[in-house]
């Protein structure tokens, strides 16, 4: 009995080893999608912080707005459009030195999150802004004839109207820099992309590319489940 058990954790210690080993596709595949979640995440609260205020000052700023200024809503939005108009991959190369620059390296994980960031901020600038577009004028004519500020109006009016559309936005965008991850991969950015290239393409591991598309098609159904989740939350409680 002794030598049985003796043999049975010989064998599932063996198996461990084999699983969890550093050339596995489990662990290639685990490691891999760590990097990509990571920079997804990060990018994607970046480019929230940067995009969405920018939205919004382009709603409030333009002839419809609360606030009309129509040459920084000229301007703004040539910086948008310009920025939104740059294929990503050339986008990275542009701002390799900017990477380099603040973090002293161009390549890997955290050095993607930079290109990622600005590539996404237009995208989530235009889409609140289009969002915030489609809020009525009644009603914000009506929180205006109550006495309300403009803060207030931003704050209390456009932004809980537009919310849910800002967030169905926000989700489509998360499902752009999971594509744009794993393009980042072509040029050393790390994550799933990364792992194809080099373990799939160029070391004629099938199988290692299939399962990166697996995951990066597992992963863009559950953020796309996550964002109609929450999106059809925000409208039941409104």
């Amino acid at each position: 009995m002794k030598q049985l058990l003796i043999l049975v954790w010989s064998w599932a210690v063996d198996l461990f080893d084999d699983i969890f080993s550093e050339s596995t596709i489990l662990s290639l595949v685990g490691t891999s999608t760590l990097e990509t979640l990571l920079m997804v995440f990060f990018s994607t609260l970046f480019a929230i912080l940067i995009g969405f205020p920018l939205g919004v000052l382009l709603n409030v700023t333009n002839k419809y707005g609360i606030s009309p200024k129509p040459a920084m809503n000229l301007v703004l939005s040539r910086i948008i459009d310009v920025l939104r108009s740059f294929p990503f991959v050339i986008l990275m190369i542009v701002l390799l030195p900017l990477t380099r620059l603040i973090l002293g390296t161009a390549i890997g994980t955290a050095a993607t999150i930079i290109p990622l960031s600005i590539a996404a901020a237009p995208f989530v600038a235009r889409i609140t802004e289009t969002a915030l577009n489609e809020v009525d004028a009644g009603v914000v004519q009506a929180a205006r004839a109550m006495g309300s500020t403009n803060w207030q109006i931003i704050v209390k009016v456009l932004i809980p109207e537009s919310l849910p559309s800002v967030v169905s936005g926000i989700t489509l965008t998360v499902i752009n820099l999971v594509s744009y991850s794993a393009m980042a991969g072509t040029l050393g950015g790390g994550g799933l992309g990364d792992l194809a290239i080099r373990y799939g393409y160029q070391r004629f591991r099938t199988d290692v590319m299939v399962a990166s598309v697996i995951v990066i098609i597992i992963m863009v159904a559950l953020i796309q489940f996550v964002g109609t989740k929450l999106t059809n939350h925000i409208l039941s409680k409104r």
